[in-house]
């Protein structure tokens, strides 16, 4: 997530710069073309630029929207996260009394976020050159750490080994916390009532969990990423030619206008797939994703000052404006 008010076109530009070289050599190629060659079959006219343009426009618009979407339910869902991990703390803390299932609850969450951490193959903050670059200026902390080190802090020596025999780990640590509390109830410690309002809320963290879960393995649709693909370098293909027939109407002088006029506006259609792409996938680590591990160290600092601990750790600051 980014933390600042915008990000600086010294940020920008270079994250975008690969689009500023194809844009560069598609429109200079068919302006030498015609100046030293004389090919003004090139020159074509306005028309079907427009229409591929409306329809690039339209596809853009609309993958940047669902996007979005997924991004903002994704943080709308930790949001949930938060409220839920706070509740259930404190019907814990006054009606248990159990430190380990509040410590067995921050396990959880660091099980998620590392789970939801991993990489899948469709995604591309480590495939693509200019994500690469930019992740030099902030760290991914489920990359830096380590899942089991931090587990440990949490759980028994009992606990990490049934975790270790296990596919979904999350919910295994919530399959742990109903195991207990069924044994509080069996052993009277525990009223039904109290019993079925904290699995209520176990309830919640699974579904919860299962949101996430559906964001992360199902990526946004291929055909539609494609077609958008494709629509946007049709149209930067086309923009020098459709500029072309305008220019020179207005004399052979004007005719190198065509490399900067296509630059802007291929730039900007380009730049947009390029949001489009990196905003899609809101766990697998890009700048503006969801801060995961942030949020879960505030529950961190949350439930364990509601237990009285002194020792709390410090809450997780931005890296050059990113917090993730």
């Amino acid at each position: 997530m980014n933390t600042g008010s915008h990000y600086k076109l010294k940020e920008f530009i270079p994250w975008t710069r690969s689009k500023i070289y194809i844009m560069l050599v598609i429109s200079i190629i068919p302006v030498r073309l015609y100046k030293f060659f004389d090919w003004e079959w090139l020159a074509i006219p306005w028309a079907p630029v427009a229409i591929v343009g409306t329809a690039a426009a339209f596809i853009a618009g609309f993958r940047n929207t669902q996007t979005y979407n997924r991004m903002w339910e994704a943080r709308q869902i930790w949001g949930g996260i938060i409220n839920s991990s706070r509740s259930f703390g404190v019907l814990v803390k006054d009606g248990i009394g159990s430190k380990g299932m509040i410590y067995r609850h921050l396990a959880w969450l660091t099980a998620l976020r590392f789970q939801l951490r991993e990489s899948k193959s469709w995604e591309n903050v480590k495939t693509k050159a200019y994500n690469l670059e930019y992740l030099k200026l902030y760290t991914v902390p489920e990359w830096e750490g380590n899942m089991w080190d931090e587990l440990q802090q949490y759980l028994s020596h009992e606990e990490m080994e049934v975790l270790r025999h296990v596919h979904n780990k999350p919910s295994q640590i919530l399959a742990l916390q109903s195991a207990h509390l069924k044994e509080l109830r069996d052993h009277g410690h525990l009223s039904e009532y109290a019993f079925l309002h904290l699995q209520e809320r176990l309830k919640d963290l699974f579904e919860l969990q299962g949101k996430c879960e559906r964001i992360k393995n199902f990526p946004y649709p291929r055909q539609f990423a494609s077609i958008n693909l494709y629509f946007t370098y049709l149209l930067c293909a086309l923009l020098p030619l459709g500029f072309l027939g305008e220019l020179r109407k207005l004399g052979e002088d004007s005719i190198w206008l065509v490399v900067p006029l296509s630059l802007v506006v291929g730039w900007i259609f380009l730049v947009l797939e390029q949001i489009g792409e990196s905003t899609e996938n809101p766990f697998e680590g890009g700048a503006n994703d969801i801060p995961m591990a942030q949020i879960s160290r505030n529950i961190e600092i949350d439930l364990r000052e509601m237990l009285g601990e002194v020792d709390i750790p410090p809450v997780i600051v931005p890296q050059n404006n990113i917090v993730l």
